[in-house]
């Protein structure tokens, strides 16, 4: 078997471009998905009954429906009551949708780690709740949840690959058209496989070091 590299080569610009959409899906669905997180955090931190059930019920549903479900009701059902989202929008309303379930455990799981005398000592120092979720509560456990959360960043990155299922360009779907145009079906899974590799070993590789830094760098010189 012989590989059409000069092919592979006019086609690198269209994967490159894939690239950059899944990469820009990725970011912003994460960023989100953080800020829902931590937000539905503060929520269960106020231990108001009915909006801890809602986020308790939210999760539920984000973490046990398939992201393709989720997407396909945003993209398919929605316009039926008036509401139509680009491919765009539809892929990070479903990624946040998504994520922001995973964070919001893995926030929770953080802030119910750190010991509750520690608390507790705060607060007979005469340091007010906030202050001590300020400075006792929140920097261990976002110094807790870094491997969770790295964990949950790539696999958001790796979610993306579904959204080709609503025609969004990103590199599946780049993949999956040319081979249907020109059937260089070789070609094009090797593309595919390079440039998810320059996608996620460099993000692999700089999570890795921030998680080394958070955690041992305060004993560095």
């Amino acid at each position: 078997m012989s590989l059409d590299f000069v092919f592979m080569k006019q086609h690198v610009p269209e994967f490159f471009d894939a690239l950059i959409l899944t990469l820009n899906i990725g970011l912003v669905g994460i960023m989100i998905s953080v800020f829902i997180g931590v937000f539905n955090n503060f929520i269960y931190l106020m231990n108001n009954k009915l909006l801890s059930r809602i986020i308790r019920a939210y999760t539920e549903v984000s973490r046990n429906t398939p992201f393709l479900i989720q997407l396909f009701f945003l993209y398919f059902a929605l316009p039926s009551i008036g509401i139509k989202l680009s491919g765009f929008a539809t892929a990070v309303i479903g990624l946040s949708f998504l994520g922001g379930g995973y964070m919001t455990e893995t926030f929770r799981s953080g802030i119910e780690a750190v010991s509750k005398n520690q608390v507790e000592a705060g607060l007979s120092i005469g340091l007010s709740k906030m202050e001590v979720l300020r400075y006792i509560v929140l920097p261990q456990a976002v110094n807790i949840t870094i491997p969770a959360l790295i964990t949950n960043f790539i696999f958001l990155l790796k979610e993306t690959s579904v959204v080709s299922a609503i025609a969004v360009k990103e590199l599946i779907f780049t993949t999956t058209s040319l081979i249907a145009i020109y059937y260089k079906t070789y070609e094009m899974l090797l593309l595919l496989t390079i440039f998810y590799i320059i996608l996620f070993l460099p993000i692999s590789l700089l999570f890795t070091f921030v998680e080394r830094r958070m955690k041992y760098g305060q004993y560095g010189s």
